[in-house]
């Protein structure tokens, strides 16, 4: 097997810690890599680890992108920080066993969900700020928490994002979303991202809950229903 193509599709195996922690060596290597000011010679070395382990890792089987067990909606309410708890912990934006994700420690609160935030350099827009759709990936991203916390599952709607103040790189950021009224199956969902007492974002979102055959259908199912393909 060549390393263009992919591997067979494997049963899916459960996060382990030993995956999260790949994948955190991985983000500290995207950050340093964007970071590093070094000369050719350096990156040659790098690039020369990298292909070996992407021909490791080209070798095994490819999972089956995972759904989230909405029975286990109490268990993660109960435990917010276990990722074993988390069928989606690959995810993009927040994902711990994800290396392309945000350095992000999120939980569910009993009005919402609560994190802390640090955007590390690969994240970095204008010199100094956090590319400013990373700021609103991960509001997005903890919407999901917030309905978790509501015991609903649904999708993004609407969500629109203040910018008040610069988002600093490499700094705490604390981010908090509320959930507020529902109306049948609308969820509306308000946030702020603080560094401090100062704000430096705000979010409304509007969720549309959906039942967990919904959920788990792929887009090109659903897009196909629509056109009638």
């Amino acid at each position: 097997m060549s390393a263009a193509e992919p591997a067979p599709v494997a049963s899916r195996r459960a996060v382990s810690s030993a995956r999260v922690d790949a994948a955190v060596e991985a983000r500290r290597l995207v950050h340093a890599l964007v970071a590093a000011d070094a000369d050719d010679a350096t990156f040659a070395k790098v690039e020369a680890i990298l292909a070996e382990a992407n021909e490791i890792l080209h070798a095994v089987p490819h999972l089956p992108r995972p759904v989230f067990d909405p029975s286990r909606l109490e268990q993660a309410r109960r435990n917010p920080e276990r990722s074993d708890l988390d069928a989606m912990a690959d995810r993009a934006v927040a994902g711990p066993a994800n290396p392309t994700s945000v350095d992000i420690r999120a939980r569910i609160v009993p009005d919402g969900a609560a994190a802390e935030v640090i955007f590390g350099p690969a994240f970095e827009g204008a010199p100094g700020r956090a590319h400013g759709g990373m700021v609103a990936a991960v509001f997005d991203d903890l919407l999901g928490h917030a309905m978790a916390g509501t015991r609903s599952i649904g999708f993004t709607g609407r969500l629109t994002v203040h910018y008040r103040a610069p988002v600093p790189v490499e700094t705490e950021i604390a981010f908090r979303l509320h959930t507020g009224e529902r109306e049948g199956r609308k969820l509306h969902v308000h946030g702020d991202a603080r560094l401090g007492d100062q704000v430096l974002a705000t979010a409304d979102a509007l969720m549309i809950l959906v039942d967990a055959e919904h959920f788990k259908t792929r887009a090109d199912e659903l897009l196909a229903r629509r056109t009638g393909g």
